[in-house]
């Protein structure tokens, strides 16, 4: 592999024709190291855990989906706003880019939750959901319906705090992440890589009230045994994806 591009907080390039939009809201970001060779064989062939000073990181990733829309069409309200919660890892490339790699992804909405899983081939699961503000605490609970391990869920909540001004090296590459890996084509080389963009995060601390969760483990990865290494609360941005690039970079048609 070549070396990683580098972590850039503001999104290398602009994507003038969006395949989706969409915003991201009330986000939880709470992640725990490993070893890279415990997430190897878990990310897609062609790429390889990313890392930062020799670690790669569990993330587990709560927020609030809102408005997903189609090309520049308009944003859905119903079918498009929902409670998700994301497992993902940390890939790079043949190509240096870097990006997340998503073990799960679960969301309320059972037809986007659908469109996901076959339109691209993506980790989808339907579950019971919701988030709930009540002063300067959010709380994200989740139970899986379909397809399973059926009860797999989550209870999650923070307690948001000063906004960050500078965030650190390690903040960025958790979170300033341009693109995700995912097996979007059949084929003997299914690789592919989604870009994203959007306005740089407005990051702000987090304490961990409560963790109680069993998607760790449902995706596939050990428990964790240790407390978290970061815990983070954005308010939200509003994004644009790209079309899916083939392992030679070049887009789909």
């Amino acid at each position: 592999m070549p070396n990683p591009a580098p972590v850039t907080p503001d999104a290398p390039a602009a994507i003038r024709m969006p395949l989706l939009t969409q915003q991201w809201l009330d986000l939880a970001f709470i992640h725990w190291a490993v070893e890279p060779g415990v997430v190897a064989g878990l990310l897609p062939r062609g790429t390889v855990p990313d890392t930062h000073d020799g670690v790669t990181y569990v993330g587990l990733v709560a927020f609030r989906m809102h408005r997903v829309g189609w090309l520049r069409l308009p944003g859905v309200p119903y079918l498009g706003t929902f409670p998700e919660t994301n497992v993902r890892l940390y890939s790079v490339d043949a190509h240096g880019r870097r990006g997340v790699v998503f073990r799960s992804m679960d969301a309320s909405r059972l037809i986007p939750v659908v469109m996901g899983r076959v339109g691209f081939r993506l980790p989808y699961l339907w579950s019971r959901m919701a988030v709930r503000t009540d002063g300067d605490t959010v709380t994200y609970t989740s139970s899986r319906r379909w397809p399973g391990p059926r009860g797999a869920g989550s209870r999650v909540t923070v307690r948001t705090g000063e906004r960050i001004e500078e965030p650190t090296e390690l903040e960025h590459f958790l979170t300033a992440r341009w693109g995700m890996h995912n097996a979007f084509f059949g084929g003997p080389e299914p690789l592919a890589y989604l870009p994203n963009h959007h306005p740089r995060w407005p990051l702000h601390r987090a304490e961990l009230v409560t963790c109680e969760e069993t998607l760790v483990t449902a995706a596939g990865l050990p428990a964790p045994s240790d407390a978290p290494v970061s815990v983070l609360y954005s308010p939200g941005v509003p994004v644009r994806l790209g079309r899916p690039a083939r392992p030679a970079g070049i887009l789909t048609p």
